[in-house]
C-alpha cells in the first residue's frame, strides 16, 4: 500500500463514522470523551488498567458520581471496555487521556504516558491517528510521541500525531459538545484528521498553529485560574485583618460590566489541574532560562491560604476553651458537587487537625470514605442529632446537596470557608 493512501483511508473511516476509537484512561476526561463518541454512534474501546473501574463500566455502573446511570447507557454495539492493551492495534484512532501528576519536588511526572508508548510502540501498525489529551508542557507531544515513532514510520503519511487539550469541567453545567476543542497536529494532514474526528462530537473546533501552542493553551487556562484564585485568597486575608467581608466586596466589584472577572476565595485549592499544571510550565520555563514569578507566588499563596484557614480554626476553638473539641468538616472534595478529593483542602485540614489530637470527622454526600493519616474515615449523615454531637462545624466544600437550614439550626459553632452561610451567633467566616 502506498504511503499516501493511509491518510485517505483513515479520513474516509472518520468521515463515515466507521473508525474504531481507543480511549486510553477512562477517568474524568476519557470517560466523558467515550460517552460523546458513543452518543454519536462511533465505535470505541475504553482502556484502563483499573480492573474494578472496567468491571463497573461493563455493568453500566458509574465510577464517577456526577455521571449518572442514564449517562452510561452505552450501546454495546458501539462501546467496549478492556483492562489490557491487547486490542490496541485494532483501533484506528488512539486518544491518550492519562494522568500527568507532579513528583514531590514539583517536577512533571510523565511516566504514565511514556510507559504506555513503550508498551504499544512495537505493536502499532501504519494508518493510525494518535492524539494526546493529557495536560502537559509545550514540547511533550514531539518529545514523547513524535520522536518515539519517527524512526519506524513516516510521520504525517503512515502514522498521524496530534494534540488536543482536554477541557473537562467535572460537575459543570456546560455540555461537553458546547465547549470548543482546540487542536493541532504534527503536519497539516495530522491536523485535518484530528479536526474531522472532533467535529463529530463537538460543535466547534479551533486549530492552533502548532502542537506547542495547543499544549500551552491548557496551561494558560489553568494558570490564569491559579493566579486569580491566589489573588482573591490573599485579598480575603487582607480584608479579614481590616474587618471587611471579601464576599461583599466581590459582589460590589461584580456590578462593573467590564474589566472585572469574578473569582471566589476558599480554603485553598485542590484537584488535578490548578495545584499541578502551573508547575509544568514553571519547570519547563527554567529550561529556557525564564523564571515564572506569578506562578510561584500564586502557588505559595494558595498553600498558605489553607494553613491560614487551619490556624484560624484552631484559634476559634481555643476561644471557646473546649476540652477535647469535636470538629465536623463539611465537604472534602476539592470542589462542590463531585467526589474527587485529590489535593483537597478539606483532606489536608483533617490531616492537620488529627495531628493536633483534635477529634475530627467529615460529611460529604459524594465521598463515602477517605483514608487520612492511615485512618479510614467514613462520611457521617447529617441528621440533626449527628450535627449536635460536634462542637464545631466547618464548611469547606459547599455542595448543593447539603441541607444548610439544618446545619444553621443545629450546629453549635459554624466556621464558613465558602461565604455561603450566615448566622448571628457563634458564626465565623474565613
Amino acid at each position: 500500500m502506498k504511503s499516501e493512501n493511509y491518510y485517505q483511508i483513515l479520513e474516509k473511516k472518520i468521515t463515515k463514522k466507521k473508525c474504531l476509537v481507543g480511549i486510553i484512561g477512562v477517568g474524568y476526561v476519557g470517560l466523558n470523551l467515550l460517552i460523546q463518541f458513543n452518543k454519536n454512534k462511533i465505535n470505541t474501546i475504553g482502556f484502563d488498567t483499573n480492573i474494578k473501574k472496567i468491571n463497573m463500566l461493563k455493568k453500566n455502573l458509574s465510577p464517577i458520581t456526577y455521571l449518572k446511570k442514564k449517562d452510561l447507557k452505552f450501546s454495546k454495539n458501539f462501546s467496549e471496555f478492556d483492562s489490557s492493551y491487547k486490542r490496541i492495534n485494532l483501533c484506528d484512532v488512539i486518544i491518550i487521556c492519562l494522568p500527568t501528576p507532579v513528583k514531590k519536588n514539583t517536577q512533571p511526572d510523565l511516566s504514565n504516558i511514556t510507559n504506555f508508548i513503550k508498551k504499544i510502540k512495537s505493536n502499532i501498525s501504519k494508518g493510525k491517528l494518535i492524539i494526546l489529551e493529557s495536560t502537559t508542557y509545550p514540547g511533550t507531544t514531539r518529545e514523547e510521541i513524535v520522536e518515539k515513532f519517527k524512526a519506524k514510520f513516516y510521520l504525517g503519511e503512515e502514522i498521524f500525531v496530534a494534540y488536543s487539550p482536554e477541557r473537562e469541567n467535572p460537575g459543570g453545567k456546560i455540555k461537553f459538545d458546547s465547549i470548543p476543542k482546540v487542536l493541532s497536529g504534527f503536519s497539516k494532514r495530522c491536523t485535518n484528521l484530528s479536526e474531522k474526528l472532533y467535529d463529530l462530537i463537538v460543535k466547534k473546533t479551533v486549530k492552533a498553529n502548532s502542537i506547542e501552542e495547543a499544549e500551552m493553551t491548557k496551561l494558560l487556562e489553568n494558570i490564569y485560574r491559579s493566579v486569580n484564585i491566589g489573588l482573591v485568597n490573599e485579598l480575603k486575608i487582607i480584608c479579614k485583618s481590616m474587618n471587611l467581608n471579601i464576599n461583599e466586596v466581590i459582589k460590589l466589584a461584580s456590578t462593573k460590566p467590564f474589566g472585572f472577572t469574578k473569582f471566589l476565595p476558599g480554603p485553598g485549592i485542590g484537584g488535578h489541574c490548578i495545584p499541578i499544571d502551573p508547575y509544568y510550565l514553571y519547570w519547563r520555563a527554567k529550561k529556557f532560562n525564564q523564571n515564572s514569578k506569578f506562578i510561584e507566588i500564586a502557588g505559595r499563596v494558595n498553600i498558605e491560604t489553607t494553613l491560614w484557614t487551619l490556624k484560624n480554626i484552631i484559634k476559634i476553638l481555643k476561644k471557646y476553651k473546649l476540652k477535647n473539641p469535636k470538629v465536623l468538616v463539611l465537604g472534602i472534595a476539592y470542589k462542590k458537587n463531585i467526589e474527587d478529593t485529590r489535593e483537597s483542602a478539606g483532606v489536608k485540614m483533617i490531616s492537620e487537625l488529627m495531628k493536633k489530637n483534635i477529634k475530627v470527622e467529615f460529611s460529604d454526600p459524594f465521598v463515602k470514605n477517605e483514608k487520612v493519616n492511615g485512618v479510614k474515615k467514613k462520611s457521617i449523615d447529617l441528621y440533626d442529632k449527628n450535627i449536635k454531637k460536634f462542637d464545631c462545624v466547618v464548611l469547606v466544600t459547599d455542595h448543593d446537596k447539603f441541607n444548610y437550614k439544618k446545619i444553621i439550626k443545629n450546629a453549635k459553632i459554624i466556621i464558613d470557608c465558602r461565604g455561603r452561610l450566615n448566622r448571628k451567633h457563634d458564626f465565623y467566616q474565613l
